[in-house]
């Protein structure tokens, strides 16, 4: 509520915040309070890889992975930040990993023939168009994209937001399983090939089920709260049994399977965040 400054201080210093109320919330932030929430601004998960931006184990450890592929940034977790991100870790997270994933993976890609590495072919360039194509021919009967994306995004911020809880989790889980049975049939109504946004619109809500998925059936095994997991039936921290890194993975069956890896520990003992 920022009725108390005054329209004209608001119009001056807070020009830019007051244009965006009106134009999300349809709020005149001189005349009335302006609703917030908490939003998504960091994941502090990802694809799990090494020091080098690896998605496998090249030891053949225990987390296996996706041999030939690199990621760094908000796509990977190597692990820098835990349950919480601390401030300006994004910047290293980006600049550091990043030029080492792009290192490895150029070294990776100039030994993989030599080395008789097999990897993915025209085949399943051939898969992926097949799939394409298919969703630009639906007959647009199917669900539309935005209002999947919205139950998604409602489910996720009712059942896994601030704080949790075993039978939220469970709804939410429920849910998003219910999405990614109706996203077989989603349909596009722009079947243009060119720069077709409604395409792209439609592939990244397939990927963002996948992701809601792997947050929910996460959170739903660590029985514990942890940095920004807080779980209302399991308040405490609980280093005993959960502290260890949670593995979600792909199944041919649609189902998620998942696994831990322990949290190796050099110079700095975890503590527990207080304010």
């Amino acid at each position: 509520d920022c009725r108390h400054l005054g329209r004209d201080f608001i119009l001056e210093k807070l020009h830019q915040i007051h244009e965006e109320g009106m134009t999300y919330a349809n709020v005149d932030l001189t005349k009335e309070p302006i609703p917030i929430r908490p939003g998504m601004h960091y994941q502090m998960g990802g694809l799990k890889t090494d020091v080098d931006g690896r998605c496998w184990d090249k030891l053949g450890g225990d987390w296996g992975g996706v041999q030939g592929l690199f990621a760094a940034g908000e796509a990977a977790c190597v692990s820098l930040h835990g349950g919480n991100r601390l401030g300006a870790n994004s910047l290293l997270d980006t600049v550091v990993f990043g030029r080492r994933s792009g290192v490895a993976a150029a070294a990776f890609a100039k030994d993989a023939a030599a080395s008789g590495i097999p990897l993915p072919g025209d085949a399943v360039q051939s898969q992926e168009e097949e799939r394409i194509n298919a969703l630009l021919a639906r007959n647009g009967t199917g669900d539309r994209v935005a209002g999947m994306r919205l139950e998604m995004g409602e489910a996720m911020n009712e059942h896994l937001a601030v704080f949790r809880n075993e039978e939220g989790m469970q709804t939410a889980f429920e849910k998003i399983k219910e999405l990614q049975q109706r996203y077989g049939s989603v349909s596009v109504k722009n079947s243009g090939k060119i720069y077709n946004t409604s395409l792209i619109f439609a592939l990244e809500l397939g990927f963002m089920l996948d992701c809601a998925e792997s947050i929910v059936s996460g959170a739903i095994q660590r029985k514990e709260s942890r940095g920004a997991h807080t779980r209302t039936d399991f308040p405490d921290r609980n280093d005993d049994e959960w502290l260890k890194h949670i593995l979600v993975y792909y199944q041919d069956d649609g189902e998620p399977r998942t696994s831990t890896l322990p949290v190796v520990i050099t110079r700095w003992e975890p503590q527990i965040r207080v304010y």
